[in-house]
């Protein structure tokens, strides 16, 4: 008798038992390929076949037959399998639903796996050297060739309508005009036919490069150590070289969208071959042709988000993670996995190596250098003639202050724009003000579903909640006592910019946040107006920075510094130095000099003078001193049940009943709760959690494994939303 254990999209901790129909040949059916079965009344759902056996629990009479199979060949190999395995087995989270988490959405649906022919607009030969300005009649069309100009390697028609729109009139004008040409392709836009771009490296380059490229085909992983501005990924692309000789894949994962465009115009500048993207702002049909590709060896080089670590290789032969440390790398809701250890256990399970870089480093990837886990590559000098930038510090106290910007740092902005010069701000706020208060009776626009204020976006005239995108129009008067005056108290990047505006109208202003990128491909227009000296003074959030080279610019003014210097979350210190060394990096980043101003009430804060006067490594190193005498991780391992509920005494029966079960293993390990979440009220529903810390991730991976699966069969378990998150990194 042969069973099939087919894995499905359900939040349940098993595989279910079907039995083949009569008339399939069971020497056809492999582990990975998608089957048709009936689950639940008059239901059909798409599943994973994972194993066969010859042995069930369940009742012969019972046991029901597959629908059809969908797949011919399999879609996911022995080794996806393996990781994806362990990934149910780490994270304990239901088989089925890491597979089909990790599966694009046309393959979830049943469709086939094969991509289909895709076609790109790019400018043609007249094209390239034809004058827009001569179509001043046609705004349109100007825009249009500009836009095409951008991306040499061209763009599908969905990705030109989501820019501009009415696209398809200007489209068949210009194709009449012979300035563009429609280029048919199944595996993506090709690849530029510029010379190719030859960097000389300098020693440590060099160095780092070559120790790498020593161990190719083992599991070695290694950690780039390198200021920011000192050309790592130079690096990457002397060791891909080296990768692709041998006809083998590279993986590399970017932590923001935003980044993806411009390693992709540095990688195919030097390497020419193909290169497949993927990300979320990516239609469906783009993604499975970018996964299709990946898999059946035709792109060579895939680059992507988080999301793109699950994407199968058929010879890999190198990941890489760029900034390593980036919080964004760490899945929040569903499967809460870390795409930088599955990028290590990808690298064990391949016997590939594993390259992590990054010009702050997390404490965990630290450690594991001590502990001769990894490999350590550093990098102490910027590349070229770049120089590391000046820091001075604005103590705020008693300043004259405009809007949010201290007459200091306004001084030094006028002076660099006057040497045609770009300045960026940096302010991790979106929206205009963080609060609404009212004069009269102190009323706060507080959010009705969630315990924190909503910001007010003046350009939309809405209040709205940044966790769970509630919005309601501003009102004209306080709720409360109805009086007529409303304050607006705290800055976000929208009021920065109107005060910038009205500190230098003639400077071009170009705030990035998430709101101003909203529209797909508007990132990488901004960032290639900022490269083309079209914006003067830039002012963004975190997504700004990144890893983004602009040559032109030479001031850097952190806006307000004090957000992360006052938490009682134990990773702010090690979260506020990365932020802070990251944004200084982008200034001074070619020939001319950098300064970075930083505008503070705590000038004498211990976490600001130890990153000015030591730098990053030596606070690092004393951080993880701290943590050590405090038993955090690093040094010890934590795992954190959540659960949510729209009563409280739901949430916290559940969390007490839990916390019995694991008390009753007897196991050596410290449980602190039930307590309520830091925002204990969030999206409408009371939230609270339960922490269980060890000082040995075996045991603890063994306790978790047997508390998840009694947990699910609690009754109260059916009465919350819960889930289990492996090596939290945001307590929210």
């Amino acid at each position: 008798m042969h069973i099939l254990n087919i894995a499905l999209p359900v939040p349940l901790r098993r595989s279910f038992d079907y039995a083949p129909g009569n008339n399939i040949a069971i020497e056809s059916l492999k582990p990975g390929m998608r089957i048709l079965v009936p689950f639940g009344k008059g239901k059909e759902r798409v599943g994973m076949l994972i194993g066969i056996s010859n042995h069930t629990n369940v009742v012969a009479n019972k046991i029901k037959k597959i629908s059809s199979v969908i797949d011919q060949i399999p879609i996911l190999s022995k080794s996806d399998l393996k990781l994806l395995q362990w990934t149910a087995d780490y994270y304990h989270h239901p088989i089925g639903e890491v597979i089909f988490n990790t599966l694009p959405a046309f393959l979830k649906r049943g469709k086939p796996a094969e991509s289909k022919k895709v076609y790109y607009w790019c400018l043609s030969e007249t094209g390239k050297n034809f004058d827009p300005q001569t179509l001043k009649r046609a705004p349109k069309q100007i825009a249009l060739l500009n836009l095409l100009a951008s991306h040499p390697h061209g763009l599908a028609l969905a990705e030109i309508e989501s820019q501009l729109l009415h696209a398809r009139t200007p489209l068949q004008a210009l194709h009449n005009k012979g300035l563009i040409e429609k280029i048919e392709s199944s595996s993506g836009p090709g690849t530029p036919t510029t010379d190719k771009v030859e960097i000389k490296l300098n020693n440590e380059q060099r160095q780092a490069s070559k120790q790498v490229i020593r161990s190719l085909s083992s599991k070695s992983v290694f950690l780039l150590d390198g200021v920011t501005g000192s050309g790592k990924t130079e690096v990457y692309i002397e060791i891909m070289q080296a990768v692709i000789a041998e006809g083998k894949q590279i993986l590399i994962l970017s932590p923001e969208i935003g980044l993806a465009p411009q390693l992709i115009d540095r990688i195919t500048s030097r390497l020419q071959t193909n290169v497949a993207v993927l990300h979320s702002g990516l239609s469906d049909s783009e993604r499975l042709q970018a996964w299709v590709d990946a898999k059946t060896g035709k792109a060579s080089i895939i680059i992507g988000t988080r999301s793109a670590i699950w994407t199968p290789l058929k010879n890999p032969g190198l990941f890489i993670v760029d900034e390593e440390h980036d919080l964004s790398y760490k899945q929040q809701d569903g499967l809460r996995y870390s795409a930088r250890d599955v990028a290590i256990m990808r690298g064990q399970l391949s016997k590939s190596p594993v390259l992590l870089g990054s010009a702050t480093p997390s404490a965990e990837s630290l450690q594991n250098v001590q502990l001769e886990k990894f490999s350590l590559l550093t990098l102490n000098k910027r590349a070229g003639e770049a120089n590391t930038p000046s820091i001075e510090i604005i103590d705020l106290r008693n300043r004259a202050m405009q809007g949010s910007v201290s007459q200091t740092l306004i001084h030094a902005i006028k002076k660099e724009l006057s040497e045609k010069n770009q300045v960026m701000l940096f302010l991790n706020r979106r929206g205009y003000s963080p609060t609404i208060m009212c004069h009269h009776c102190g009323w706060i626009a507080d959010c009705d579903r969630c315990d924190m204020h909503m910001t007010y976006h003046k350009r939309r005239n809405t209040l709205s909640c940044h966790h769970c995108d509630h919005q309601i129009a501003l009102p004209n008067n306080c709720p409360e006592c109805n009086g007529e005056q409303l304050l607006e108290l705290g800055h976000g990047t929208e009021r920065l910019t109107e005060t910038l505006t009205e500190c230098f109208p003639k400077a071009r202003v170009l705030r990035i946040d998430r709101d101003s990128t909203r529209r797909k491909g508007s990132m990488e227009l901004m960032i290639n107006s900022i490269n083309a000296g079209d914006a003067d003074i830039l002012i963004g959030t975190q997504m700004l920075a990144k890893g983004h080279h602009f040559p032109k610019l030479t001031l850097v003014g952190i806006i307000d510094a004090d957000g992360g210097l006052c938490s009682t979350d134990f990773r702010a210190s090690e979260r506020m130095a990365q932020l802070f060394v990251q944004v200084s990096g982008r200034a001074g980043r070619a020939n001319k000099p950098g300064t970075v101003m930083v505008q503070t009430h705590f000038p004498d804060h211990p976490l600001l003078k130890s990153l000015i006067s030591n730098g990053y490594r030596e606070f690092a190193n004393v951080l993880l001193q701290e943590r050590e005498q405090a038993n955090l991780p690093p040094f010890s391992y934590l795992a954190l049940l959540r659960s949510e509920a729209h009563h409280q005494h739901q949430t916290r029966e559940f969390l007490q009943k839990a916390s019995v079960l694991l008390n009753q293993q007897g196991r050596q390990m410290e449980i602190f709760g039930p307590v309520p979440a830091p925002m204990e009220k969030r999206a409408g529903k009371i939230r609270m959690q339960l922490l269980v810390q060890s000082n040995n991730r075996s045991l603890l991976r063994q306790a978790m494994h047997t508390w998840s699966m009694a947990i699910e069969k609690l009754p109260a378990a059916k009465k919350v939303r819960w889930s289990l998150d492996i090596d939290p990194q945001d307590m929210m």
